[in-house]
């Protein structure tokens, strides 16, 4: 079976992180997840999630630090999740796929119904926060 590779935004701005409900018609219902999707071919990563970002929520973000990728075998299809930090920088959002959005604070996250592929980033997120690696409280990376 093929993986397909996904890239995913951890958004953040004034301090929060943005998380996306999905819809009841999804894959995953109603599971929390970093906005993003698949690649189109021969296209980076970063060209990827700004596009996928403004086709599924119409924001504009600034990309930066890459984050460890997710594998995860969902039975049916394998994917690569590549997060990528990026910070918010304009576009009023709109939901074209999901059931609703959030602004969370970093330990607000673990409360969430999260993807199984979209977990152990927000692991990683909490131990990076912990050791002071990256400082979602202020929106720095």
């Amino acid at each position: 079976m093929k993986t397909i590779i996904v890239v995913c935004g951890v958004i953040l701005n004034e301090g929060k992180v943005l998380a996306a409900q999905r819809s009841a018609t999804m894959s995953l219902p109603l599971k929390w997840e970093f906005p993003g999707g698949k690649l189109n071919p021969n296209e980076s990563e970063e060209d990827g999630l700004k596009r996928e970002l403004q086709e599924e929520l119409n924001i504009t973000v600034s990309l930066g630090k890459r984050l460890t990728p997710s594998p995860y075998d969902y039975g049916n299809i394998k994917i690569e999740l590549i997060p990528i930090v990026g910070h918010y920088l304009e576009g009023k959002i709109i939901l074209r796929e999901h059931l609703q959005i959030g602004w969370f604070e970093a330990k607000e996250l673990l409360a969430l119904d999260w993807a199984p592929a979209d977990l152990p980033i927000v692991q990683e997120l909490q131990r990076l926060n912990n050791s002071y690696s990256i400082e979602i409280e202020k929106g720095t990376v």
